[in-house]
């Protein structure tokens, strides 16, 4: 038996689509988030970065509003990230932190709070559990897991209703008590209705940990299927990933993942009813790298013109052949239907015509009518029992939707 998803949980599986966000001292240098420690730069030298850190184009209302036209609604920033500063006010427990850097003096995660309630985006508050810069990680560990926790108390009870925390780190030390029946009670004693989860890192996709976690994560990986049968409790699932190879600002990295890539990451998740968490990296003063923003956008583009299921839409026991797959959100079946590239004239269309008969098996119901939803152009078919074939055209000249949907109506 499958249980019954608490309502925070079945909340988060309908939002879909997140906004990523890695910022930290880390931006200053560009060479992603793990420059201090994969650069060997010393304690003493690397926290000199706060004297230098301005976050003077840190716009949280610009970046929530990024994350809207993107068809995103929540974002997870980085509070904390292993280096330690923290860029929020840690009320005493630390100078480290961006209202005590001298440039800065601000806290960043208010801004954020507020641009994304005004925005109706839900707020998600990564933080490291791992810490290179307290040296009681190492040295007094108990210590420094009261650090932890008073540290979450803090963003539990100092910004009002957030979306959840999002913790990274416990994979470093594979082996110790991180006391975190102790750092979840605190949580739930805050935040009752706070998604509560906790990255398992590249090694160990999708394992669930303690019960009190209420997603599991898949990062930099598609997302399998989630088996909850006999489960005491409804997990959901979310897939991080990097626009391109690095989560912090790499200014030489230039691997960006394709447009088409991104589209069929996300479909790909939401097939198995996994939400994608897709990163950017701020520049050092703060500032969405405009190549970033514009790819966001165009998927945001994508999703009101073809992909507006993916929010109510669930995994459907239909099955296409290939990469297509149908969602359904109990009225209606959605189609996904891959590469049908595009029609035209043959010396001048490069991608190909892939249009044809595309078969589904496992349709219950007696289909009444099929279109595609870009356009709302009816699609010709052939029902036999629970098999499904669809004639779906290729994109006319001048489109090309790398995954183009089509809904189904019931007699």
């Amino acid at each position: 038996m499958i249980p019954v998803p608490e309502k925070r949980i079945a909340d988060f599986e309908k939002l879909g689509f997140g906004m990523f966000i890695h910022y930290g001292l880390y931006s200053l240098l560009g060479k992603g988030e793990w420059i201090q420690c994969n650069g060997r730069i010393p304690e003493e030298e690397y926290r000199k970065l706060a004297d230098k850190f301005t976050a003077k184009d840190f716009d949280a209302k610009k970046i929530a509003r990024i994350a809207k036209a993107a068809g995103m609604k929540y974002i997870t920033l980085t509070t904390r990230h292993h280096e330690g500063f923290s860029l929020y006010d840690t009320c005493g427990l630390s100078d480290y932190d961006a209202p005590h850097a001298p440039m800065c003096r601000r806290d960043l995660i208010r801004e954020f709070v507020d641009a994304c309630n005004e925005e109706g985006l839900l707020p998600m508050f990564y933080h490291t559990t791992l810490d290179w810069h307290v040296k009681e990680f190492n040295d007094d560990f108990k210590t420094y897991l009261k650090y932890l926790r008073d540290s979450v108390e803090v963003l539990c009870t100092n910004y009002g209703k957030i979306g959840g925390l999002w913790f990274d780190g416990n994979w470093s030390k594979a082996d110790a008590d991180w006391e975190v029946d102790e750092l979840y009670a605190t949580i739930r004693r805050h935040q009752p209705d706070a998604m509560i989860i906790n990255n398992t890192g590249l090694g160990a996709q999708g394992e669930i940990g303690h019960p009190e976690i209420d997603s599991v994560t898949f990062e930099q990986g598609r997302p399998s299927p989630m088996d909850r049968e006999g489960m005491p409790k409804y997990v959901a699932a979310e897939m991080c990933s990097t626009i391109n190879d690095h989560w912090g600002v790499g200014y030489g990295d230039f691997n960006y993942k394709s447009l088409p890539e991104l589209i069929e990451m996300l479909c790909a998740c939401r097939k198995v009813g996994a939400n994608c968490l897709l990163n950017v990296g701020p520049t050092g003063d703060g500032a969405i790298l405009p190549i970033q923003q514009c790819m966001l956008e165009e998927v945001g583009n994508w999703i009101r013109t073809c992909g507006k299921c993916i929010y109510t839409g669930k995994p459907s026991p239909i099955k296409g052949d290939g990469k297509n797959f149908a969602l359904t959100d109990g009225v209606k079946d959605y189609f996904f239907i891959h590469d049908l590239g595009i029609f035209g004239q043959a010396h001048v269309t490069v991608a190909g015509n892939g249009e044809g008969i595309k078969h589904f098996s496992g349709v219950k119901n007696k289909v009444k009518s099929i279109r595609y939803t870009d356009n709302g152009q009816e699609l010709e078919f052939i029902q036999k029992f629970d098999e499904l074939f669809i004639y779906a055209p290729a994109c006319d000249y001048g489109t090309n939707y790398v995954v183009r949907v089509a809904e189904a109506d019931y007699e």
